[in-house]
């Protein structure tokens, strides 16, 4: 004779208790949330306020933040406090700076960088949000790849927005990355571009003779949906001395004229070739306010050995046949009576020594 038991669990039509199942599906539930919460927490400190319209960043050779970044990806530890001490520097004092390397830029410049970014803040773009990059801005032994003095430089864009120009700046001989602040007149331009197409690698050809040792680079980057400019600083060892067949010379025209509309106001314009190679030539152009106050300047001249302008910075260049005509940008055409101010452009052909006209209103 067969005999069941009392057991609820084991009587016909009757369910085993769910208890266990339903813990089991309590626990998932709960470890999924906390992951959830965990990698909110995680996006919301890399992709934090200020990065939702960010780009990118020089990645070769890498800007301070960027290489931060790469090198170290899990933060700081006792090996990189060792081995890599400006780093570590920078992760100790913000660790956004580093999750956020494709956002340090600046809105509203309209290219007057100098302007608004002051001397010894280049690094942090002026301490652009709030400082978040201040770490950048110490000088130290930043970790320098080696370079020979002409190279090419790449810019990761990950938003492939264009650039309107890159520019890139190099130290002078004699500076010192690892005791000196970084300033303006530090600086020397070694690379520009005009108006390009970005991506994830934007070359710049950067051509920065006379230097070797530990230097910094300084790279402008104007991108081209909005009026947002980015700012990288790259350190780099130059390993040749500057031994390339590119050769430094320096050329200076001046040619003075006023307007008939105000007679009282002039402006005199002079060229510095500041460096020249097999093809190609760039050119700084000084214009100086004569003996009263000029609100806009033109500068115009004709090449005579078919020259042509690749790119320019800080004027309005046009040009007709051989004559080329120069007008100041919004922010630079106000100089005051005795003072000056600068612009300059990329050409190809051999630079000669045009007569220049300045006219001055």
């Amino acid at each position: 004779m067969l005999r069941f038991t009392d057991n609820p669990a084991h009587r016909p039509g009757t369910s085993r208790p769910p208890a266990r199942p339903r813990a089991k599906a309590w626990r998932a539930s709960a470890i999924f949330g906390a992951c959830l919460t965990l990698l909110t927490t995680v996006l919301a400190v890399t992709f934090g306020a200020g990065n939702a319209s960010a780009h990118g960043a020089v990645s070769d050779p890498p800007s301070r933040h960027y290489g931060c970044y790469q090198r170290w990806p899990n933060g700081p530890s006792q090996q990189m406090a060792t081995e890599d001490p400006m780093c570590y520097q920078a992760w100790q004092a913000d660790p956004s700076a580093m999750y956020n390397w494709n956002g340090l830029f600046r809105e509203g410049v309209a290219g007057n960088h100098q302007g608004a970014i002051p001397d010894g803040q280049l690094c942090s773009g002026g301490l652009t949000f709030n400082g978040r990059y201040a770490a950048m801005d110490k000088p130290g032994a930043w970790v320098a790849p080696s370079r020979p003095s002409r190279f090419t430089l790449n810019l990761n864009d990950t938003s492939s927005h264009g650039a309107d120009y890159i520019r890139v700046y190099a130290t002078k001989q004699g500076f010192d990355p690892k005791t000196q602040p970084l300033k303006w007149s530090d600086l020397e331009l070694v690379g520009q571009t005009g108006k390009i197409p970005t991506g994830t690698r934007t070359p710049v050809e950067v051509n920065a003779p006379g230097r070797t040792g530990h230097h910094v680079l300084f790279t402008v980057w104007q991108a081209s949906h909005l009026d947002q400019s980015y700012y990288a600083c790259s350190d780099v060892n130059f390993t040749d001395g500057g031994t390339t067949t590119t050769t430094t010379t320096s050329t200076t025209t001046t040619t003075t004229t006023t307007t008939s509309n105000n007679p009282s106001a002039g402006c005199s314009a002079t060229f510095r070739v500041t460096s020249q190679w097999s093809g190609g030539f760039q050119v700084e152009a000084r214009v100086t306010a004569g003996a009263t106050p000029i609100t806009g300047w033109t500068v115009s001249w004709t090449f005579t050995s078919g020259e042509r302008i690749n790119s320019s910075w800080s004027a309005t260049l046009t040009t007709s046949g051989s004559t080329v005509t120069a007008r100041n940008a919004a922010y630079n055409g106000s100089v005051g009576a005795g003072a000056s101010t600068t612009f300059g452009f990329v050409a190809s052909g051999t630079a000669g020594s045009p007569t220049l006209t300045c006219t001055a209103s």
